[in-house]
């Protein structure tokens, strides 16, 4: 699949806006559903939703799907830091789970390219009111879909707004008004950013490049450049970084240490102002602190720059290797369904809303003003793996680090980065 920026009119025609991906920490689980006759064995569901409530959301739907079917599911959740550089060997074991809860785009080709897929084809043919954009991500290179998505979501600049009532704070509209506003909480005795990139979490940052990036070169210079048409080392890429400079005085020094649950946690406890994160953040936040949560959309930065948003878009994939294909598809049509999709948004934080249009639109304050940006965005991105690969992702999370913890050393690591991902882009 071709990267490119799906335009705001594409993707949210017809759509009800916004879905929740998997928040990070727990522990592996298993739930079995059955009823009536087996065909085939039981089918395992493999999910990084590990969550409390992403969890409880998902042993709902394996509960409910178990009454209607003829199959059996087995639910296994693992979690995310866990799960997501295990993946490739799940999908490469001789007898590998049938079914994973992960991502649309170029991530999903990637496995599709080496044969590890399921074709999905006919669970597309009973979707046929799901707008064109969802299935062009859902489509590989050869043209046959290989992903069934559930949700997709967005990311903001999470604040308390008792935090901000205190200082006098308002929404930041420019980068400049975003560095002033970081003076001021830190003015406070307050660390004005968090982090949580450390123990396996450095993906985290890659928010920050992402965002930067789109804001200063585009969606379209950005995906490109996560395809391999530029390099890491251009003078574009190092405006990037050199913005990025002028916020690393505010960040928590810790960052690239603390977990990405530690620091949702340093947010919700008023130790730090200010979190980039995506609206599984909501799922992960104790439940009498949602009303206290709200975000800002990533300042502008060029107003030259049409602002894009990201919009990652999940749900399942499947295992070539499945011995029940019947079972697995069974389940993922089942999944793409209005009923399914309406339980998942009532069983979770309330911040989650379904892929399918004719689900129901949740009311959470949050949601809805996610939903209005990225109706406004001009191009929706994904994430940084997701517009590339987990390879490249791996590379972004070295560099990165390094440059949190050694920003004059910048020349060297994105020249150290750019071997590296030539080194990917090679063997993709």
């Amino acid at each position: 699949m071709s990267s490119y920026s799906l335009s705001r009119r594409n993707l949210l025609q017809g759509v009800g806006a916004v879905g929740a991906a998997a928040a990070l920490g727990g522990c592996a689980t298993a739930t079995k559903s059955s009823a009536g006759t087996q065909t085939g064995g039981a089918v395992t569901l493999q999910s990084d939703l590990s969550s409390p409530l992403a969890e409880k959301a998902m042993q709902a739907l394996v509960a409910a799907y178990g009454k209607q079917s003829k199959h059996s599911l087995m639910l296994n959740t693992i979690a995310a830091t866990t799960y997501q550089p295990l993946l490739p060997t799940y999908l490469t074991s001789a007898n590998p789970p049938d079914i994973y809860t992960w991502y649309a785009g170029n991530d999903a080709d990637h496995y599709s390219k080496r044969g590890l897929l399921l074709d999905v084809s006919s669970v597309w043919n009973t979707m046929g009111n799901y707008p064109p954009a969802f299935k062009a991500l859902s489509t590989d290179a050869s043209g046959k879909q290989i992903f069934v998505p559930t949700s997709y979501y967005w990311w903001g600049v999470f604040y308390r707004k008792s935090k901000f009532a205190e200082w006098g704070l308002s929404e930041p509209k420019t980068w400049s008004d975003f560095l002033t506003l970081c003076q001021t909480i830190k003015s406070k005795g307050v660390t004005p950013i968090g982090l949580g990139a450390g123990t396996g979490n450095a993906w985290v940052a890659s928010a920050w490049f992402d965002y930067l990036n789109i804001r200063i070169n585009g969606a379209q210079y950005h995906q490109a450049l996560l395809q391999g048409q530029h390099a890491f080392t251009d003078p574009q890429v190092g405006k990037v970084f050199d913005t990025w400079k002028q916020a690393l005085p505010y960040f928590d020094p810790n960052g690239t240490a603390v977990t990405w649950q530690a620091a949702s946690n340093q947010l919700i406890q008023g130790q730090t102002g200010m979190l980039l994160t995506g609206a599984f953040f909501a799922d992960a936040a104790p439940k009498g602190s949602l009303d206290d949560l709200d975000f800002f959309k990533f300042p502008v930065i060029d107003a030259s720059v049409p602002d894009a948003e990201e919009a990652p878009t999940d749900g399942l994939f499947a295992s070539a290797k499945t011995g029940n294909s019947a079972a697995v598809l069974d389940f993922m049509t089942w999944m793409a369904k209005p009923d399914a999709q309406n339980m998942w948004t009532q069983t979770s934080s309330g911040t989650v809303i379904p892929a399918n249009p004719q689900a129901a639109t949740p009311t959470s304050p949050l949601a809805k003003k996610g939903q209005t940006m990225l109706a406004g965005a001009s191009a929706l991105t994904q994430f940084f793996n997701r517009d590339s690969s987990d390879a490249l992702q791996n590379t972004a999370n070295t560099a990165l680090t390094n440059f949190l913890q050694n920003p004059g050393k910048l020349s060297s690591i994105l020249s150290t980065w750019q071997t590296q991902a030539e080194q990917v882009w090679k063997t993709a």
